[in-house]
Parts: structure tokens; sequence; C-alpha cells
């Protein structure tokens, strides 16, 4: 997710200075996406720049207020419009973990079971903090969320050691078996049919 966007949708509910976002921001998102306030004032330079927000006078304490733009307006509204691309999300260190690790011929199952003690770990504590958390239907999307993908990590993680329970190959003997299975798909007569 892009600050920015998300700073233009909080600034769209009225004029904020910095440590307001930051904290609506934080309290948003359930405190899964820790903000250091020097990326919120940076985000407001590069927003201000682009024109999709304008600064304010200072208050008596000496912070800026920033007020959204139609320019910003109509920017976030073309995010809440535009669905979230798999390829734009980052890389998934967990798969390319393993992939590398079963490409290597290292011993995976100590690397699944200890990723499935950290998933495990995170999804109570998301699931204690979504018992803990005040009636902000944002906060349970996020963590409900978060608990989603922690479930689907665990699943992912139990198919991935009966697959290689099941099928303890080298690197070797897959490459052998990609070759067996090219060649079967050039010869019709080898390949199997449904009936």
């Amino acid at each position: 997710m892009a600050i920015r966007q998300g700073l233009l949708a909080l600034l769209s509910q009225g004029p904020r200075y910095g440590y307001q976002l930051r904290a609506e921001f934080e309290a948003s998102t359930g405190a899964t996406w820790p903000l250091n306030i020097g990326q919120v004032y940076t985000t407001l330079s590069r927003l201000e720049r682009d024109g999709l927000v304008s600064p304010g006078e200072q208050d008596e304490q000496g912070r800026v207020v920033y007020s959204i733009t139609e320019a910003g307006l109509a920017e976030m509204a073309r995010w809440f419009g535009t669905p979230v691309a798999q390829a734009d999300r980052p890389r998934d260190e967990l798969v390319i973990k393993l992939a590398l690790a079963v490409t290597a011929a290292a011993d995976v199952r100590p690397i699944i079971q200890a990723q499935r003690t950290a998933t495990m770990r995170t999804l109570q504590e998301f699931v204690r903090a979504k018992r803990a958390s005040v009636e902000s239907p944002a906060q349970r999307l996020v963590l409900d969320s978060m608990i989603f993908q922690a479930e689907a990590e665990q699943r992912w993680l139990d198919h991935c050691e009966a697959v290689l329970t099941a099928s303890p190959r080298t690197p070797d003997s897959q490459a052998q078996g990609s070759r067996t299975q090219g060649s079967q798909a050039q010869d019709p007569q080898t390949q199997e049919t449904d009936s």
C-alpha cells in the first residue's frame, strides 16, 4: 500500500497535521503498519509538490495543517477504484526461501517447522489484538485480513510438508522428471487420457 494514498484518504476527512496523520494511520490499520514521523512529513512534502495537498498556516504550536486538494481527491478516488494486482505486492520471502532450500537440497522440514511456530505465534497475537480492539471497523478489517493470511500460511506450510514428504526428490531427479515429462508431451502415444 502506498503511504501517500493512505494519507490522502485521511485528509479527505478534514485538515490534519503530521502527528495526527501518523496516529490516525496507525489506528486505522490496527498498528500493523507503524509509520515513522519522518515518512509522514516526507510524503506530505511530495504530495504538496504534486499538487495533491496544500499546507495551511501554522497553528499556535507551530504545526502546519494540511488539506487535500481537488487533484488529491481525484487521486484518492482513482486509488480506491483500482484493484490491487498480485504483481503490485512485495515478493514473498518465505516462498523464495523454501524454493531455494529445495533447490539446494537442504532439509526443508526444520525451516517449515520454525516458520509454522512463528506463524502460529503471530496468529495468536492477531487474535488477542482483535479481542482487545475497540469496536473500530477499520481495525477489525485489518486484523481479520492478517488472521486470514496467517491461517492461509499455516495451510500452505502443511501442504509444503505433505508434498515434500510424499516425494523427497533431489534437484537432479526433478530435472530428469521434467525432461521425461517434456518427451511425453511430444509423444501423444504416451499421454494418458481422461475418460
